[in-house]
């Protein structure tokens, strides 16, 4: 391959690989926006649907801030689209420029040629320049000189129709773009006037708030006490699970036992479904068809009132009302347990445990079988906020995990 060719490939890829980057930053930034979109959609319908403000005060302040937090991470979103727009609008400006010089200068040459061309033919015509050749070898000469010079007129006229081609396209694709620039800053506009609006009203809330803090707080240090406790009996009941698991290890059945862990005594099917729910960490289906979180895993500051933090031990997902809770994966119910009039489904996958809490009905009993997305149970709808809340958790032996991680992207 000779240089010039390696160097119009070379130039072919980088041209390539600048635009398909271009083209997959934007689908990215385009995803997201959408993403955001949705997620305002679900807000809406599954946190305000049903919603008692006057009766719930810190819940609705809680779901408000929620959407002030999607709302605002839209708009960031599309900031970041109608930016990149921008950057490639100036480019494609640029671009266009550039050609539309080339192509004037292209356009006056030929010109130029085609009025040289055109003395020419009145002063001699081309037999005439050929048979007023001194020998064969001359004659042969301007044969090859006209022929060349016909193909450089024809290479010249193509140029410019190439050219003139992509002038039009760049013409086009900057309408296009404008267009789309024009429409993120219509839509940004009406979410910033949403999101002014929510912020007033999120203002008025924590006003009526403060002034009755100290009930507020109260509330909140018992409800804090009550998931405590039932945190406590969460951890007994999977230890408990485990304690069983290892006393079963002296009998004939084969086992795998660890005896420098205190985690659970695996057959080599439980071990191999272990390593197939490890296997789908990030790729698990949610426990509910439709939903949003609206409590994270870990210790997270209280969402309406400041200087408390809340120790979540799992993620709460907020659904519509008569949802359903599902397994994340196939394997054995391991317990049901029941507080406080609503229930609990642990669901056993080798030495990893989904936990389905705050279920009104169960469907579902001890040791039974479960397959993927099977309905464990009713979940919860609260009477007074009108939300459908289920409490996830994901254990591996005696340690929780974070949800997040384990569950796919909705």
């Amino acid at each position: 391959m000779s240089k010039k060719s390696l160097l119009f490939l070379c130039t072919f890829f980088l041209m390539f690989t600048v635009c398909f980057s271009q083209t997959t930053k934007q689908k990215e930034l385009e995803k997201k926006r959408a993403q955001l979109q949705q997620e305002i959609v679900r807000v809406n319908k599954l946190l305000f649907q049903n919603q008692k403000k006057e009766e719930n005060l810190l819940g609705y302040l809680s779901d408000l801030n929620k959407k002030i937090q999607v709302r605002s991470d839209l708009i960031k979103a599309i900031t970041a689209e109608a930016n990149f727009l921008q950057g490639e609008i100036n480019k494609n400006e640029k671009q266009k420029k550039a050609l539309e010089k080339e192509l004037k200068v292209l356009k006056e040459d030929y010109a130029e040629m085609i009025l040289k061309s055109y003395k020419s033919k009145s002063e001699q015509s081309k037999l005439m320049f050929l048979l007023s050749s001194e020998d064969f070898f001359q004659g042969y000469k301007r044969f090859r000189y006209m022929q060349q010079y016909a193909d450089f007129r024809r290479k010249q006229g193509d140029t410019i129709v190439a050219k003139t081609e992509k002038v039009a396209a760049l013409t086009r694709e900057l309408q296009f773009q404008k267009k789309q620039k024009d429409a993120l800053a219509r839509t940004n506009r009406l979410e910033a006037d949403k999101l002014k609006s929510e912020k007033e009203t999120q203002v008025g809330l924590m006003n009526q708030i403060k002034s009755k803090e100290k009930q507020y707080l109260a509330d909140i240090r018992k409800k804090q006490a009550e998931e405590k406790r039932l945190d406590a009996e969460i951890e007994r009941v999977i230890k408990a699970a485990i304690a069983a698991s290892r006393a079963k290890s002296t009998t004939k059945t084969k086992v795998d036992v660890d005896a420098k862990t205190s985690g659970f005594a695996l057959t080599p099917e439980g071990k191999a479904l272990a390593n197939r729910f490890e296997e789908n960490r990030g790729k698990l289906p949610w426990p509910v068809a439709e939903g949003i979180v609206t409590r994270k895993y870990g210790v997270i500051p209280h969402p309406t009132l400041k200087g408390i933090e809340i120790d979540s031990k799992g993620i709460h997902i907020t659904t519509k009302k008569n949802a359903s809770a599902r397994a994340v994966f196939k394997g054995k119910v391991l317990a049901i347990q029941s507080v406080s009039g609503r229930y609990a489904v642990y669901v056993q996958h080798g030495n990893y445990i989904s936990l389905y809490n705050n279920l009104d009905k169960v469907y579902v009993n001890k040791g039974q079988e479960v397959g993927l997305k099977q309905p464990l149970g009713v979940i919860f709808t609260d009477k007074v906020t009108g939300n459908t809340e289920l409490k996830f958790q994901i254990w591996k032996d005696t340690q929780r995990q974070n949800p997040i991680y384990w569950l796919a992207r909705m």
